[in-house]
């Protein structure tokens, strides 16, 4: 293990914060977690008695949200990975552009700023493949590829990372997540697939063609990790696709894994497109792999498996799961 870094972590109470939160501690980092719990903190109260975590309740984009939300007998923060924010086609599209670019493009800024004003070694920041938007070429997009986003969501992405790069801040654009975490959400398309299929034993498919990039929240985490120990060179004013080549899929094939596991379930297809965060496009995460030696570990049936085991279980109880579907505006 690397010597102990203090580790704030915004947004730690989402789906992807408290498991990173989690093997920050495993790993023997204190960890400061800044998170307004608009969807509750559950995921954090395992945490609550470890001698190195602290949790501030804040809002990001308040102007000192992260210098009055950290402990006073600790040392400074070493790294801050940025995860809060509203995350999504549908969220932005709901709380309309004002908001959204306040919450994703300006309280990131502030974010920086403050971590600037502290020091901070690194700033690691979780944006979106869908940045890419539509591509033109017919090989996969790279980190140098033209962006053409096709979302409210993918601009203030976007605008954040354009403002951060020149900073020299490290920026991963995650590929569509899927799997359980301590705050699991239901509103991304494998998960979400697999909740209907097993609720209310029928799916009903819109946009069935078109492909995107899958990667597990569990490799998500990994990858991140691997951005406090690297070398400089490797991660200043650097961008990573996070994902895996593996990772591929239609929704037909989503489909396939599921009924492998859920035979009993009835399919409707509908052919409607709507505006949105359309994505059709094949990501090289070469760069990941060759840089800084990440390679995912779970597959897409590996994150239908879990999700129908933990409903079938009981680890996850049914009448939560409107709950956690219509939780759009979730801090990542």
């Amino acid at each position: 293990m690397s010597e102990q870094k203090h580790v704030v972590v915004t947004g730690g109470a989402g789906y992807i914060g408290s498991l990173l939160t989690a093997q920050l501690l495993r790993l023997g980092h204190r960890v400061s977690v800044v998170d307004n719990l608009l969807f509750g903190g559950e995921s954090l109260l395992t945490f609550l008695s470890h001698p190195n975590f602290h949790f501030a309740k804040a809002d990001v984009s308040d102007a000192r949200s992260l210098r009055d939300s950290l402990p006073r007998s600790w040392p400074k923060p070493d790294v801050v990975f940025h995860l809060a924010g509203i995350v999504g086609f549908p969220a932005c599209q709901a709380v309309g552009k004002q908001a959204a670019w306040w919450y994703n493009v300006e309280a990131t800024k502030n974010v920086y700023e403050q971590a600037e004003s502290l020091r901070v070694e690194r700033f690691i920041y979780a944006s979106t493949y869908s940045a890419y938007g539509l591509s033109s070429d017919e090989g996969p997009v790279t980190e140098e590829s033209h962006l053409n986003p096709q979302s409210l969501y993918a601009e203030t992405k976007i605008a954040a990372e354009q403002f951060l790069l020149p900073q020299g801040a490290l920026v991963f654009r995650l590929a569509t997540l899927y799997g359980i975490s301590p705050r699991t959400r239901f509103d991304l398309v494998v998960n979400q697939f697999v909740l209907d299929a097993f609720i209310k034993r029928e799916l009903l498919i819109y946009q069935r063609g078109y492909s995107r990039s899958f990667v597990h929240v569990q490799d998500v985490v990994r990858g991140l990790l691997l951005g406090l120990d690297a070398p400089e060179e490797k991660v200043r004013g650097q961008v990573y696709n996070l994902g895996t080549d593996d990772g591929n899929f239609t929704k037909d094939q989503i489909v396939q894994l599921i009924i492998k596991r859920l035979p009993e379930t009835f399919i409707q297809y509908k052919d409607l497109t709507f505006g949105g965060d359309v994505r059709d496009i094949t990501v090289s995460f070469e760069k990941i792999h060759r840089d800084l030696g990440f390679t995912a570990t779970l597959t897409v049936d590996d994150g239908v498996r879990e999700v129908v085991n933990a409903l079938r279980l009981g680890l996850i109880r049914e009448p939560q799961h409107e709950r956690y579907r219509n939780a759009q505006f979730i801090v990542q």
